[in-house]
Formats: C-alpha cells, structure tokens, sequence
C-alpha cells in the first residue's frame, strides 16, 4: 500500500497548539504525551541518520519512530510481531468472533474511569464466556480466547467494545478429550448477553460502594449513591449487546485478521482525504445504511477531540488472553489442545529473530517490504553514512492528572 499524502500528524501539527491554548487544563498528561508524539514523530525533532543508494544518487534522511501505540505510524512492526507470536498458537478447528458492548450510559461512566471500568469489561467478558461454555448445557468444556479492546466506531465517537476471537471448542473436564461446537454456532448471544450485563453492573456497584468510581461535570451528582442507583436502573432492562461474527473460514484467516486488526489505533492515515481551512475531512463507513463508505468533515478542533477520546490509561494492556490461552499456562495446555486435535507441534525455530538481526532486516522478513531496497533505481541498497542528533528535545510533559 502506498504511504498516504496526509496524516493524522499533520492534523496535529496544524491545529495541536491552538487546541492545547483552548483545552489544555482539561487534558490529561497521557493525552498531552500522545499529541507530542504523533507531532514530532519521524521529525528531526527526534534525530535518525542520512541514508544513500550504492548504485545512484539518492539520498534520504530516515527520522526515529515516536514508537507510541496511538501512533498509525508506528504499528506496522509492533503488528508484524504480535502475529508471528501467534501464528504459532493457531488451532486446527473452527474459529469465532464475538463483540462485547457497553451501552451509551455505562460508556459515559466509562470515559471518566477508564482504568477502571475497561477493566471492568474485560473481566466480566472473560468470566461470561468462560462460564457459558464451561456449562454443559452449552459446551461442557475449558476454552481459550483473546480480547481486543476497541474504544472507537468508524465516526471516531467513544463507543467501547471488546473484540474476542474464540477457537471452537475446548478441552474437556476430564482432560482426555477435545469437546467441539457446533459447525457454525459458538454459543448463544442472548445467554451472553445477560450474563455480561449481570457480571459487568456487580462489578460496577461493587467499585462504586468501594468509592473507586469517579464522577466530572454532568455526571457529578452520581456521587449520591440513590442518584447513582436511578442512573443504572434503565440499563439493568436494557438489552446489552453482544455480537456472534459468521465463523472464521479457516486458520489461515484467524491469523490475517487479527493482523488487521489488534493494532488498531482510532483511525488509520489512509482514511484522511483533505486537510484544509481549519477542516478535516475522512472516510467512514456507515454500518447502519449498508456499510455504505462516505466523507465525514469535521473541524480540526473537534477531530483532535474524537481522536484523543481514546488515549489509553498508561501502562493499560489492550490485548488479553484467557482459559487455556493465558499466560501463565499457555504453552503447555496449547500443547494438550494440540495432541486432542492431533497436531503436529509448531517449528518455532524459523520464526526466531537471529542474534544479530537488526530493524530492518527483522521489518523485512516479517512484513515482506524491504527498507533497504532503493526506492529510485530499486537497484541499490540503502546504506547508512551519517547519524542525525534531534534538533530538539521533545516539549516537557506538565503533569496536569
């Protein structure tokens, strides 16, 4: 894919200061981070080394990467990596996706406790697709499954959600075999879906009475707990939605998707069509009116806005794994699943990064693009001549939490 003409850091560099002049006091020092980051990342400002063909006169210089995950720059390695990792891990059986969602009023709980309440939504999600399966009315057996937390729809509105993708079928309680689902069918959404609500507002009430939630501007006077038991009664009938994805066609796919996918930041460059007279226009796709694509403009001010709504908390991990898929005991009850359903065991071997193996040649085999190949004569290789100092430092953080 071609690089885009247009950024989301140049929307930054454009309009960041003046946003910061207007909102600084409520911004957070991760958001602050973040603005910084995309403005100066691949800049001078963070130094790098000039670059010239052996077998023409080109020259480049080649910037350092700011290297932070709300970067769309700077996930295409981080991408590459996390799927060889899980390459490794794929089953020979179906494969689902399943998406968890909060509903509008939970969501505005979310975004003044982030940490808190996504954590929140993992762990009910994680124990209600465990449960429901473990139960034998269902499928009576131990799964494994990772969650991918995404903040955001396609208008780059707060709308958080957990993406699950689920091998079909477990181990059983006895250990000795392999228990399938249905071809086709994972688990029953509604069955979920209750649960999930059940689970998430326990949680929810049992972090409030422990005083660990906190409440800004519109939503202040839930600091009364009548007030906050009125908020949550429509909810509490409300249907949550959980969504069960048509299956996976095969492993294959489990592993191109989920390179799609995972690394995610809220909107990717390519999507940016024009950057012009303090406006922002990108491309969209309405999933209400047929997936039809379309062009949203917004203001440059309001697109920062939409666009920092999902800064993670510092330190948060988005991507998490579960049942026989969770770190402590993955290697070895991946190796049971893998002796049930009669696999050979992976050869990691050839995907282990070599001892002396650099950035470039380690983006190489993993991505298949080369960042040595010339891109004027596609002849030559790119060899380094002289390293760049930043001409800079980055602007300090003020802590304003």
């Amino acid at each position: 894919m071609d690089r885009p003409k247009l950024e989301v850091a140049d929307i930054f560099r454009l309009y960041g200061e003046a946003y910061r002049q207007k909102h600084g006091v409520s911004l957070s020092t991760a958001q602050r981070r973040v603005m910084t980051a995309i403005e100066v990342c691949r800049t001078a400002a963070l130094g790098g080394h000039l670059e010239h063909c052996d077998s023409c006169p080109y020259e480049r210089p080649c910037y350092d990467s700011c290297r932070d995950r709300h970067c769309p720059k700077c996930q295409s390695l981080a991408r590459a990596e996390w799927v060889e990792k899980r390459k490794t891990e794929v089953l020979h059986c179906q494969y689902f996706h399943v998406v968890f969602t909060l509903p509008e009023d939970i969501a505005a709980l979310a975004y003044q406790n982030k940490d808190l309440v996504y954590g929140i939504l993992f762990r009910a999600t994680a124990e209600t697709l465990s449960t429901i399966a473990a139960d034998p009315k269902h499928l009576g057996a131990e799964i494994g499954f990772f969650a991918v937390l995404h903040t955001w729809g396609q208008n780059l509105l707060f709308h958080p959600h957990l993406h699950c993708v689920v091998p079909g079928g477990g181990i059983s309680p006895d250990g000795t075999r392999w228990v399938p689902c249905r071809p086709g069918f994972f688990l029953p959404v509604r069955v979920l879906s209750r649960l999930f609500r059940r689970l998430f507002l326990t949680y929810l009430e049992q972090a409030f009475d422990a005083g660990q939630l906190h409440f800004f501007s519109s939503l202040e006077a839930l600091h009364d707990p009548p007030a906050f038991t009125r908020y949550l009664a429509p909810v509490r009938t409300q249907e949550w939605v959980v969504y069960a994805k048509p299956p996976f066609a095969g492993p294959q796919q489990v592993v191109d998707y989920v390179g799609r996918y995972t690394h995610r930041v809220a909107i990717s460059n390519h999507r940016i069509v024009d950057i012009e007279d303090g406006q922002v226009k990108f491309l969209w796709r309405d999933y209400r009116n047929n997936h039809q694509q379309k062009t949203m403009q917004l203001s440059a001010e309001e697109f920062i806005r939409r666009f920092l709504l999902h800064v993670l908390p510092s330190g948060f991990h988005r991507i998490r794994y579960y049942g026989f898929l969770g770190n402590r005991y993955r290697k070895e009850k991946l190796e049971h699943c893998r002796q049930l359903l009669n696999m050979a065991s992976p050869n990691e071997s050839s995907s282990q990064s070599q001892p002396c193996e650099d950035y470039c040649d380690r983006y190489e085999r993993l991505t298949g693009h080369s960042l040595r190949e010339c891109p004027v004569c596609h002849r030559g290789r790119m060899i380094v001549v002289k390293l760049l100092a930043g001409v800079r430092s980055p602007p300090a953080i003020q802590n304003t939490s």
